[in-house]
């Protein structure tokens, strides 16, 4: 609980009334009622200014925008609601996030693989965490189910605080460019901030590849001294990242100089040898886009100040995240399945060149691909001509459709690929079946990768979220299939 006047004057609101404690802050008009707070934000598809009448004949405050609505008792204004409900529900949970080494990590791919490993190598070397991911968040052992890669300002501020209140210590989060956008953020006190890397995605949101950018930078722009922000200097927009931060820089890098500097010395399914600032070890995660990973994941520990060698070592123990090169190989003729989220044309790239170099002469590449519905289209073709110039074989096939024709999605992936390329590849809607298929097609020791879903439990279709399983659907068909 906090009092009125102490959070309104917080964010520099007007407020001409009396002061009273408020016991909730809310964006949704249907829980107002007396000592609740109603931010009245304009939404794309709603403006909730218009609920404010029937919000305070409930006896709830109102924080309205300036000139959105004529002045009377209850309301006070700011100029932009939804620019400071970060700060206000920050200051309405006590500023959990200055009691916690909070770490948060951006950039088109690796987030979740980033954020992941962070939170398990730091819980084994025995620091209470807590996670807020794509794939789950956590507070230690207490699995709370994700809806957003980053939540909403209020839903984000009271899970740091039950983070803070259960005697978390460090914070591990991804902070995606929506967020950043809309500063669901704001009110958030970073100790470092991480750049991973910057490709083609979320153009349906952002519009242009600069606009884009130029969110995932607003981030950085607004970094205290206090902070650390590391960035991919082999990305061509790592340092332009920090033009403008006021934080503290620091790089990594696979091929050049940098604060933390790679090279990768071996590579195989199970794994791979590399050399993280003159110590070498063997990581069970796999991949040239990893070896940059973990290159962020131990410049993050660096600035926590752990212990180099020691870090290096607990880095070298843990796994990837779940659906990020997930391998599983039938018993019988070992063929080899992998289920990765890579839904994006560099990601796709990336874990396709990654099997390209593991792979043995004989051994074919089957690529079974699809591309979300209602989501940037752009990328659409380029992940069909990805798939059919770096696999033998392609099955194109329904990702997460939503409120799209599938059969159209499939035609808009099938317009990338060249005619000399067009004999290997096939179109299959149904997932379910396209996986099987995929698996009574493949010849012993060939190699499957299922791209675009990795952790997902659902396909989403017209609205409506049905249970899918990749890894099930692989392990179903291996075992249907005797492989």
């Amino acid at each position: 609980m906090k009092q009125l006047v102490a959070l309104l004057n917080h964010i520099g609101a007007r407020w001409n009334g009396t002061d009273a404690q408020v016991l909730e802050i809310t964006t949704d008009s249907r829980k107002a009622g007396p000592g609740v707070l109603f931010v009245a934000i304009c939404g794309t598809q709603i403006d909730a200014h218009q609920f404010i009448p029937q919000v305070l004949e409930t006896g709830a405050w109102v924080l309205a925008q300036e000139g959105k609505t004529e002045p009377r008792d209850g309301i006070a204004f700011v100029p932009y609601p939804q620019q400071i409900l970060g700060e206000l529900a920050s200051a309405f949970f006590d500023f959990p996030s200055k009691h916690l080494h909070m770490v948060g990590v951006t950039g088109t791919n690796g987030k979740t693989t980033v954020a992941s490993v962070l939170f398990q190598a730091c819980t084994a070397m025995g620091y209470p965490c807590g996670l807020i991911s794509t794939v789950e968040n956590r507070i230690g052992n207490q699995v709370i189910p994700s809806t957003h890669t980053t939540p909403d300002p209020i839903s984000l501020q009271a899970l740091l605080a039950k983070m803070r209140d259960a005697g978390i210590s460090h914070v591990f989060m991804e902070v995606s460019s929506h967020a950043i956008h809309q500063n669901r953020i704001g009110g958030i006190s970073f100790e470092v901030a991480l750049f991973t890397n910057l490709t083609h995605d979320h153009l349906d949101y952002h519009g242009t590849f600069a606009h884009y950018r130029d969110a995932k930078k607003l981030w950085f722009d607004g970094l205290p001294k206090s902070a650390t922000a590391i960035v991919n200097k082999d990305d061509k927009n790592g340092m332009v990242m920090v033009q403008n931060t006021k934080a503290k820089i620091q790089s990594y890098s696979l091929h050049g100089m940098a604060d933390y500097k790679g090279r990768l010395k071996s590579i195989g399914l199970e794994g791979m040898e590399l050399e993280i600032n003159g110590i070498s070890a063997f990581f069970r995660l796999t991949g040239a886009f990893n070896a940059a990973n973990l290159l962020a994941i131990y410049g993050a520990g660096m600035v926590l100040g752990f212990d180099a060698e020691e870090w290096i070592q607990t880095l070298s123990a843990t796994p990837a995240a779940r659906g990020r090169m997930e391998t599983y190989v039938s018993t019988n003729d070992k063929v080899i399945g992998i289920v990765d989220y890579a839904h994006t044309p560099d990601a796709l790239k990336n874990v396709l060149e990654t099997i390209q170099q593991m792979r043995h002469p004989n051994q074919k590449i089957h690529c079974l691909v699809g591309c979300g519905g209602n989501r940037d289209a752009e990328k659409r073709p380029i992940m069909g001509a990805i798939a059919a110039e770096l696999s033998d074989r392609v099955i194109l096939t329904s990702d997460n459709p939503r409120f799209e024709d599938p059969q159209s999605i499939l035609d808009q992936m099938w317009a990338g690929i060249g005619l000399h390329l067009q004999s290997k590849v096939l179109r299959l809607a149904d997932r379910k079946e396209a996986i099987r298929l995929a698996v009574s097609t493949a010849a012993a020791g060939d190699i499957i990768l299922i791209a675009g879903k990795g952790h997902e439990t659902y396909q989403d279709i017209q609205g409506v979220k049905h249970d899918f399983d990749d890894v099930s659907q692989l392990q179903h068909s291996f075992q249907e299939m005797n492989r």
